[in-house]
């Protein structure tokens, strides 16, 4: 069977990357998976992990994408989606639809999640807050 694809093989070993910061948010680091230079741009992947205590959360926003879902891999995260709190476990999957209104506001010490988002240099647009935020759980 001929290749008609143009994205290329990839293979990332735990042990090849670092999380580092400098990604979307400051108090989180981030592992690139190597997905967004197989696909040329076309997905993104990459970890997600805590790194700061929940203090002032994501704020409002919605992202200009085709697809995008997170998947919990450790502890968990609180969002409101529209006016939903909606809370994340680890072994949750969460498709959010495009131009989603949300809010991290809450997560685990221990918090870790896959997030796969086409294309990938998909934008991030600070949106009107939808209703008020609860307050983010004390790390102890």
């Amino acid at each position: 069977m001929l290749d008609r694809t143009s994205t290329l093989f990839s293979h990332v070993k735990g042990s090849d990357g670092e999380y580092v910061s400098g990604g979307l948010r400051d108090f989180f680091l981030y592992r690139d998976l190597g997905i967004a230079s197989a696909t040329h741009g076309k997905v993104i992947a990459h970890l997600v992990k805590a790194n700061l205590p929940p203090e002032e959360g994501t704020g409002w926003h919605r992202h200009e994408a085709d697809f995008q879902i997170v998947i919990m891999l450790k502890g968990w995260a609180r969002f409101m989606y529209e006016d939903q709190v909606t809370l994340v476990e680890a072994g949750d999957c969460v498709h959010q639809r495009p131009g989603i209104r949300h809010f991290l506001f809450d997560y685990s010490p221990d918090m870790e999640y896959l997030e796969i988002v086409s294309p990938a240099d998909f934008k991030t647009v600070d949106v009107e807050p939808v209703c008020e935020i609860p307050k983010p759980t004390p790390w102890v």
